[in-house]
């Protein structure tokens, strides 16, 4: 081994060895247990987020391979059809060009040539992350095999009267031209205002006002709604009013939605233009009036003057108007939640638009077949229910059955050209043919076409296609095997299928109801299996402070720059290379420089992935912060040096196991807490407790192995019993190399490297870790007795040493060590490991002080009823140390004062930053201790 850890020189090494011998294609052997990658955009690049994702399946992966089971982690990636289909439009646009200029089919061409060029970022990427994913299976939404997934599941449901084309309120983006999905849309506080309008009654004798946020949209209004409770405007239920600007009149309607408490008590009703009056007008068989154009502009259903004007345009001008007849009531500011395109930033328009939706809310057809509710929601609900999905954490339970008891029909077409284009064709009549093919549509017409068929022009949303990922990826529909653009098989249904249902998906809470119910609904109806059996919502990454990563507050990390190391003025560039403003590019400047001034080390990948597995509790958000992740290179290298140390302890060749138990009680205290430790390792995977299970093998590692163990070996390795040093040193092997493996799937690359470095000392064969089984705990020897006696020891030693520190007794200095009261087995152990005692606390052999005899000046440990006595006379200079105690005492005691004086400064703790304040608070506490330990041991020298 290399004197020092380099994890870059590892890393690529061993992956490529790994990808290049299949180390990550399913084994044949064993229970299928198979892991479904939620699809990254194909647009994506790697992120925090999905590194700390990939990091837990990646685990699972490696953990459940080790334990015998045939592994699949299905992988791919998602066509993204907003996002790819805008990367384009943009190249094109810096031509001169639009997708119009091109046609649709040269378009969809030009998509295809980007994705082979650009399409491959991500996954390059979660290579450098280690995931030991099926590359040869990987899929792309779009590829052949999908599609046809996608093709037969729309045409099925549509057979089966689960898929309707209707004229519906949809989100609508003005500036993509395209219906979008609810996750598609941040809702952004932003300054407004909130106006009141007088609408006079239609006899001229009273009037109501209202108020709104968007005034333009009152030239839609088809109503106003009052409580039926309310006793002001009673009278007026069933009345008209004149709505202003229009020449119309409007009904006043009564309807519990009202909230007769806000405002004035009413309600302007703008069906075509609202959520919540799409279905008051509903309730009320009121007629929506569309007032928009698709590129958010007024059209011909408004008065003529305002026809054509953007619709913040024809806001002045209704404004303006209004003011001028007098009907402008009131204005004042008001915070608005702006819905807001995350794709192209538009304000989302709600719009009345053609589209197609699968019903998941009909409990019976018109015709007599199960509706939605019955056919597809209910049997998602009744697996969540049946137990026959679960999910960690548990309380994302009633998140999954909530959306579902509330659901809407699903808005399943897009107005793109990138996408799975919808399988319906149009005659000139208008009627609609629905068939995998435009041949399959015609068999299937139950009404003889009229002229030529064409088309429908829209695209399925892309989580349509989403939804069908646990069986389509292993190749349903297809029979025999489906096979790539390169001819390489990539899925066997017939034989596939044995990964159904899957072992468990690991995913983000925010995509329960969009991707997850979706995929337990579509599997359900069309394999009649769930698509997974357990669901792990994995916590939002966030920064050390708990701020949610963004580029405009320059907190954002990247996952690569961890792991390579940066220095600033490339990651500065880095970091903002969407982002050209020159005030968001100094705040993320500023922010690394307070830490490293230097840039960003590098940490590499193993220690990387150990401090998401620390981090990955219940929790629903978790803070990343760099310093412990240096914290777990620090690991990574005690590891490696703690393996040096073996390895040059060996003779040459193979180290044979002696004839019969351990020689030494280190020995078997070693064996037993390993023991213990992966039987808690194979509980926390059990149950995803993430970070217990980094704890665990972190603190066997670092304190029991590395920082006990092989100073406890020491004296077996140097002493004249030749069994005991053969013994320590097979026992030093066989743990190392079991806790190799017990880490390997946290840490993957420096567990390989040590391992083909130890494996064939202990005269194991095999290519490389992976093929080595998980170590069974139960095959691990447990000796309570020898346990006890080396924590006696351990403790001594303790002891001893935490008196040099506090005494400043030079470590090298060999010291006189006196042991007082405690029992007969404190007297026995003290004859048995004198010895050691005095080798690894450089002490002369212990001797007893008897009761009742004169001790000396001395400085104390406490071990049971055990006294630890280390003599002071000629070990330091008393009134020097008294002295220097003194002044150490008096220094701590003025910064405690400081921080009191600050805390008790109202001004102080009523202005600065709250975390300020509690840095403050916990100066004291740490001062406080401190103090006491300084002046217990000022006590101790009298």
């Amino acid at each position: 081994m290399e004197k020092s850890f380099e994890p870059g020189q590892i890393e690529s090494k061993w992956y490529a060895h790994w990808e290049q011998r299949g180390a990550f294609q399913p084994s044949g052997q064993g229970e299928p247990y198979c892991i479904l990658l939620p699809p990254p955009n194909v647009t994506g690049t790697l992120h925090m987020g999905h590194a700390f994702q990939q990091t837990v399946m990646d685990m699972l992966i490696r953990y459940q391979r080790m334990r015998g089971m045939n592994t699949l982690w299905q992988v791919g990636t998602d066509h993204a059809g907003i996002a790819t289909q805008k990367i384009v439009e943009n190249q094109l646009a810096a031509e001169g060009k639009s997708r119009h200029d091109l046609g649709r089919e040269p378009f969809v061409e030009r998509v295809w040539q980007w994705k082979e060029e650009s399409g491959s970022t991500i996954t390059n990427q979660m290579r450098r992350l280690g995931v030991a994913a099926d590359w040869s299976r990987e899929r792309f939404t779009m590829d052949e095999g999908l599609s046809a997934a996608v093709r037969k599941v729309f045409v099925q449901w549509y057979r089966d009267g689960l898929i309707y084309r209707g004229n519906r309120l949809v989100n609508w983006d003005p500036a993509l031209g395209t219906a979008v999905s609810d996750l598609e849309v941040n809702n952004v506080e932003r300054d407004g205002h909130m106006w009141s309008i007088r609408y006079m009654t239609a006899d001229g004798a009273g009037s109501v006002v209202v108020a709104t946020t968007r005034p333009e949209t009152m030239l839609g209004d088809v109503a106003v709604a009052v409580h039926p409770q309310d006793e002001r405007y009673a009278h007026l239920i069933g009345a008209k009013l004149h709505l202003p600007l229009t020449g119309r009149e409007i009904p006043v309607i009564a309807d519990d939605y009202v909230d007769r408490e806000f405002g004035t008590g009413c309600v302007k009703i703008t069906p075509a233009h609202d959520f919540n009056d799409y279905a008051i007008g509903q309730r009320h068989r009121l007629e929506p009036i569309n007032i928009f154009t698709l590129d958010a502009k007024i059209n011909d259903n408004a008065p003529e003057k305002y026809r054509g004007l953007d619709r913040y345009e024809a806001r002045k001008a209704v404004l303006a108007d209004l003011e001028a007849t007098g009907l402008l009531v009131e204005t004042k500011p008001h915070k608005l939640q702006v819905p807001v395109s995350q794709r192209s930033d538009a304000v989302i328009e709600p719009m009345l638009t053609d589209q197609w939706f699968v019903d998941l809310t009909s409990d019976v057809l018109a015709d007599g077949r199960p509706g939605g509710r019955t056919a597809i929601t209910e049997p998602a609900l009744d697996a969540v229910r049946s137990g026959a999905i679960r999910f960690v954490p548990e309380n994302w339970t009633t998140t999954y059955t909530q959306w579902l008891e509330n659901i809407q029909d699903w808005c399943i077409s897009r107005q793109l050209w990138w996408g799975h284009r919808i399988p319906a064709w149009y005659d000139e009549a208008g009627n609609i043919f629905v068939g995998e093919d435009e041949q399959d549509a015609r068999r299937h017409a139950t009404t003889e076409p009229v002229g030529a068929l064409r088309q429908d022009d829209d695209v399925l949303d892309t989580w349509f296609s989403s939804a069908l990922w646990p069986f389509s990826t292993l190749g349903w529909p297809m029979t025999g095997p489906v096979k790539n653009e390169r001819g390489e098989v990539v899925a066997n249904w017939e034989q596939d299928k044995l990964f159904l249902p899957s072992a468990v998906l690991v995913t983000g809470f925010d995509i329960i109801f969009f991707w997850v119910a979706r995929m337990v609904m579509a599997t359900l109806y069309f394999t009649k299996q769930v698509p997974f059996r357990e669901v792990y919502i994995n916590a939002i990454v966030r920064d050390a402070e708990g701020q949610k990563m963004s580029k405009s507050k320059g907190n954002t990390l990247d996952p690569l720059d961890l792991i390579d190391g940066i220095g600033l003025e490339p990651l500065v560039d880095k970091s903002t290379r969407s982002l050209l403003i020159p005030q968001v590019r100094e705040k993320v400047e500023k922010r690394i420089r307070k830490d490293y001034p230097q840039g960003i080390p590098a940490i590499g990948t193993d220690a990387l992935r150990f401090t998401f597995a620390a981090l990955a509790s219940y929790s629903r958000t978790i803070n990343f912060d760099i310093k412990r992740a240096e914290g777990y290179k620090a690991f990574c290298n005690k590891l490696w040096n703690a393996a040096r140390f073996v390895l040059m302890n060996l003779p040459e060749g193979t180290i044979n196991a002696p004839v019969g138990a351990p020689s030494t009680e280190a020995e078997r205290w070693i064996l037993t807490r390993l023991r213990q430790t992966l039987t808690d390792v194979e509980e926390h995977f059990a149950t995803y407790r993430f970070d217990l299970l980094a704890q665990a093998l972190y603190e066997f590692v670092w304190n029991e192995y590395c920082d006990w163990f092989l100073e406890l070996s020491k004296p077996a390795l140097s002493g004249e019993d030749a069994a005991a040093a053969a013994s320590t040193r097979h026992t030093l092997l066989v743990v190392l190399e079991t806790v190799l493996r017990a880490l390997h799937p946290i840490i993957p690359f420096i567990t390989e490297e040590i391992w083909q470095a130890v494996a064939p000392r202990l005269g194991m064969q095999g290519q490389g870790i992976m093929e080595r089984p998980w170590p069974d705990a139960r095959e691990l020897p447990t000796d309570v007795a020898a346990s006890a006696e080396i924590e006696w020891v351990k403790a001594v030693l303790s002891g001893i040493r935490r008196i040099r520190s506090e005494m400043n007794i030079a470590p090298g200095k060999t010291i006189p060590l006196l042991l007082a009261d405690g029992d007969e087995p404190d007297r026995a152990r003290a004859i048995k490991f004198a010895a050691q005692i005095a080798f690894l606390a450089r002490t002369d052999v212990p001797q007893w002080i008897e009761p009742g005899a004169e001790e000396p000046a001395t400085a104390a440990a406490v071990v049971g009823s055990l006294r630890v006595l280390i003599p002071l006379a000629g070990l330091i200079d008393l009134g020097a140390e008294k002295a220097r105690l003194g002044k150490e005492i008096a220094r701590i005691e003025g910064e405690i004062k400081k921080c009191e004086g600050k805390l008790g400064n109202a001004n102080f703790v009523a202005n600065a930053p709250a975390e300020v304040v509690a840095q403050e608070r916990q100066r004291i506490v740490d001062w406080g201790t401190q103090l006491e330990a300084l002046r217990e041991q000022a006590r101790k020298l009298g």
